[in-house]
């Protein structure tokens, strides 16, 4: 029998993390526990409402396939017990530590993946005034961050980017909308964010509205994360976005998130890897697809006020591997 635990956290963040959604204040995450053969692997998941999550409901999802759990299912069967999402995540990145520790191998080892000394990765600006986002980025550049993703709404975009390329002018920028613009004047906005030098689009609209972006010319790649949960996403994408975001709390997994990775590529897409808000948990279950993304975006821990322990080794734009090496 395998014993189960699972619980909610809460950990606090040392600034406000603010995007065209709402503000947070702290990063809400559920966790699981498999102990088997004295050995206990865990995993970590963020519930989120835009995809009608709860730390209720999640908690519930998980409850409701604890029989099977105890039992001992395996990951393939967890694919079909459950669908794509937060709770499926946290199992599923469970099972992936608990093999870890039982085989003495790293995740690397186990997804035949070559570890990189150092993954580097965006550091995050959020949503503020023009004069204080352009002070982070500058803040960031000057701690060692080479790429910044810039979360807009719907407002004050020229004054905002403008502000923060005259701050950072050899940073490299990605802007992520989180689904708030609209249609109408999208393709001047594209033209702009070209103009200043920006290398990549996240999700302009909202997810209902792709079909805007059916054969629609644009300067600059567009990447799909609401858009894009997992393998069944990829075909309705097609002459529409040039690359994915993949985040292990929307494919379910590592096991969908690996699988959804290669599809992917083999379609065309370049590849994004995301993330929540979340501890060096979570981030630790995704690290095996960084040497796929042509960007990553992993900095959900350097929100917190305290991280997991242990946890990775962050910097500002870089996560160092070396110690675990």
């Amino acid at each position: 029998m395998r014993a189960v635990k699972v619980y909610p956290e809460a950990w606090p963040l040392h600034s406000p993390f603010v995007i065209a959604r709402g503000a947070r204040s702290e990063a809400g995450v559920v966790v699981v526990e498999l102990e088997q053969e004295g050995i206990k692997g865990v995993g970590e998941c963020t519930p989120y409402p835009r995809y009608g999550e709860s730390e209720a409901s999640v908690l519930a999802q998980i409850s409701a396939l604890l029989p099977q759990l105890e039992r001992g299912i395996t990951r393939a069967e967890l694919q079909t017990l459950l669908p794509a999402g937060a709770a499926r995540n946290a199992i599923d990145s469970a099972m992936w530590d608990w093999q870890a520790r039982r085989d003495g191998q790293s995740l690397w080892q186990l997804t035949a993946t070559m570890m990189p000394d150092e993954v580097m990765m965006a550091q995050t600006v959020s949503i503020d005034g023009p004069e204080a986002m352009a002070a982070s980025a500058l803040a960031l550049w000057e701690n060692g961050a080479r790429l910044l993703k810039i979360k807009l709404d719907d407002h004050l975009l020229t004054e905002r980017l403008m502000a923060i390329r005259s701050a950072v002018p050899q940073a490299l920028l990605i802007v992520d909308a989180n689904e708030s613009w609209k249609s109408e004047g999208l393709a001047a906005r594209c033209q702009l964010l070209a103009d200043i030098g920006v290398a990549m689009l996240e999700q302009p609209l909202p997810a209902h509205d792709d079909a805007a972006l059916e054969n629609f010319i644009h300067p600059l790649p567009i990447c799909a994360d609401e858009s894009c949960h997992t393998r069944d996403s990829l075909s309705a994408l097609v002459n529409r976005y040039e690359m994915v975001n993949i985040k292990l709390d929307k494919t379910g997994g590592l096991t969908e998130a690996l699988a959804l990775a290669a599809e992917a590529s083999a379609a065309g897409f370049t590849i994004m890897l995301g993330c929540m808000l979340c501890t060096s948990r979570a981030i630790n279950a995704a690290l095996p697809l960084a040497p796929l993304a042509r960007f990553v975006d992993l900095d959900g821990p350097t929100w917190l006020a305290a991280d997991v322990e242990p946890a990775l080794r962050f910097s500002s734009g870089r996560i160092d591997l070396t110690a675990a090496s």
